[in-house]
């Protein structure tokens, strides 16, 4: 079927005084796509910890990638995965938080700008291109004069937790999705929340 290689990087901090912070639910989607794919991420020398595996039966190659370093510097792990699974920047597909949208809603994309999100920032800046594809899940906006790092570094609050399950589970669907049917098609099914 498809031979080509995607890779899937859902970004985060590391640690786990971060992990049910808003700025970690692009590695919380990659937790799911794991459980799913019944497999155990291991270390890799890019500074990541990596699943390999298939999307389905005779599906695409896929390695799902967790950085293990600070969100800010997160292109250098999935630059060095790129290189060693020789996967270019059109199958490259990046989870993260995105505050520009509310939260409980996933929204997905081809390049453009980084909206302030230093991970993507720092993606495009070693892959050399924006042109990647985001599966952008909302955290929504802080509340008031708070300011922004200060928000997506706090957890999730305890009325948000009652429904992330559904929002990860609905990120990792819209990952699948993206990787069997294109861009066009996810959004269809994704924007519309049918």
């Amino acid at each position: 079927m498809n031979n080509e290689t995607w890779l899937v990087a859902g970004l985060g901090n590391p640690g786990p005084g971060y992990a049910g912070n808003r700025h970690n639910v692009g590695q919380m989607v990659l937790d799911e796509l794991a459980q799913r794919a019944g497999s155990k991420f291991k270390t890799h020398p890019s500074r990541a910890q990596i699943i390999q595996g298939r999307l389905g039966v005779g599906g695409p190659r896929v390695v799902l990638a967790k950085p293990m370093t600070y969100m800010n510097v997160s292109g250098a792990p999935v630059g060095k995965l790129a290189k060693f699974f020789n996967i270019d920047v059109q199958h490259l597909i990046v989870v993260h938080d995105e505050i520009d949208i509310p939260f409980d809603t996933i929204k997905l994309k081809r390049g453009g700008g980084e909206g302030g999100h230093n991970g993507l920032r720092d993606i495009s800046k070693v892959m050399g291109s924006k042109d990647y594809l985001r599966v952008r899940t909302g955290v929504g906006r802080p509340p008031g004069r708070m300011d922004t790092a200060d928000w997506v570094l706090q957890d999730f609050s305890k009325a948000e937790r009652q429904t992330l399950p559904m929002l990860v589970d609905s990120a990792a669907d819209a990952v699948e999705f993206l990787i069997a049917h294109g861009l066009e098609a996810a959004q269809a099914k994704f924007h519309t929340g049918s």
